[in-house]
């Protein structure tokens, strides 16, 4: 009993361990985003140019991935996931120390890095975790990533609000978010993530329904990327808000999704995997479209609530369904269905970037619309692939 009552409290342990991870890299990431809009102020950057910049994070981001798989494999998703999580803390202080175009850029690139990491890193030590506590959870860290961008979303609009400078601002979150890895950190299992068989299908031996999928995937992705990089942007040049107005728009998205995330297992026991991925792809799009003919930020945000709400559990489902495919092992189904997805989370802000450009900001944002309609017309595709089904493995791969 005392052996059983011990691994009991480790494995508890290192669930509150990861339950600070997530949300902390929530927190770090809703720090930068907060504060888009001031850091393209001070340093004059048009839209075009910011999509660009931006890529720079999506790129640091695809280059981490791989590496960071190896080295989970090797040294175990403890030890990786620490040293990423402190490191990926400390990169707002080369985003809030940026003076230039380029120099924003270079700071961007270890951010997307470290961000990756610590995205795979955390997630293969979730899966260890949700396996010794032998009940799902990754629900729930996920939600906590959510939660945590809420509040570094609401945290930098007031920082926003009441003139604080970026350099400050960020160098108060990074130390503070080192603290609560530091210490959150020693909690975590000694445990190494099972992705020695992980690799993706060959292009010619994808199945339809695995594209249609994938395609899903890509929408969603993209249009993640999109709200969480452009929604202070529109609020304060379309909108006319102030900066704490601005940054709230993607507090209120982040508390949705928070929210609709921790309900996502009920829900979807409720109505199945294909009615919820339809209906939620059709309630952010008319949530977004809401928030796109307003004619102020206050009654947009109601808007960007739905949208939130809208996207909080296609994600997993999607990613879930590619591991249930008949006939394709759930590590290569789940692989192809992520890395496709990861495409659109790259080429969706620089995409919103150039066609704010070349019309308006608003015009531009009609691209996320789009894939709403286009995630809700593919949901279909998942009609017979329940939790139920044979693979119903937890995926490894999980972003």
């Amino acid at each position: 009993m005392s052996g059983k009552t011990a691994d009991s409290r480790i494995v508890r342990r290192a669930w509150w361990g990861t339950v600070v991870l997530f949300l902390v890299h929530g927190l770090v990431v809703a720090t930068w985003l907060s504060r888009i809009p001031a850091v393209q102020s001070a340093l004059h950057l048009a839209n075009g140019i910011l999509g660009l910049t931006l890529l720079s994070s999506a790129v640091g981001a695809v280059s981490s991935i791989p590496v960071t798989g190896w080295l989970v494999n090797r040294y175990g998703s403890k030890r990786v996931t620490s040293i990423a999580s402190l490191l990926f803390c400390l990169t707002l202080f080369l985003l809030g120390s940026a003076f230039s175009t380029l120099t924003l850029a270079g700071a961007l690139f270890v951010f997307g890095a470290l961000a990756a990491a610590m995205d795979v890193s955390m997630n293969a030590q979730g899966v260890e975790v949700e396996k010794a506590f032998a009940k799902p959870t990754m629900s729930r860290f996920h939600g906590m990533f959510s939660l945590g961008g809420m509040i570094g979303a609401g945290l930098g609009g007031l920082a926003a609000a009441h003139g604080v400078r970026v350099l400050p601002h960020f160098g108060v979150s990074a130390l503070l978010n080192f603290l609560f890895i530091a210490l959150a950190a020693p909690l975590l299992l000694e445990a190494h993530a099972v992705q020695s068989h992980e690799h993706r299908l060959p292009f010619n031996k994808i199945p339809r329904v695995l594209f249609a999928l994938s395609a899903i995937g890509f929408c969603i992705l993209l249009s993640e990327g999109a709200i969480a990089d452009w929604t202070a942007v529109y609020l304060k040049q379309v909108q006319r808000a102030g900066p704490g107005t601005a940054a709230a728009g993607y507090a209120v998205f982040s508390a949705a999704m928070a929210v609709f995330r921790f309900l996502g297992d009920l829900i979807t026991a409720r109505f199945g995997p294909m009615r919820t991925v339809r209906a939620g792809s059709i309630v952010a799009g008319i949530g977004l479209t809401w928030a796109l003919l307003m004619p102020s930020a206050a009654w947009a945000m109601p808007g960007f609530a739905a949208t939130g709400a809208g996207f909080s559990v296609i994600i997993p489902l999607v990613f879930g369904s590619g591991g249930r495919i008949p006939g394709i092992p759930p590590g290569p189904g789940i692989a192809t269905v992520t890395g496709i997805g990861y495409i659109g989370f790259i080429v969706g802000p620089p995409a919103i970037g150039f066609a704010a450009q070349l019309s308006n900001l608003r015009y531009g944002l009609c691209i996320v619309v789009a894939c709403c309609i286009v995630s809700a017309l593919l949901s279909r595709s998942m009609r017979g692939l329940e939790p139920g089904a044979p693979h119903e493995t937890a995926p490894e791969l999980h972003f």
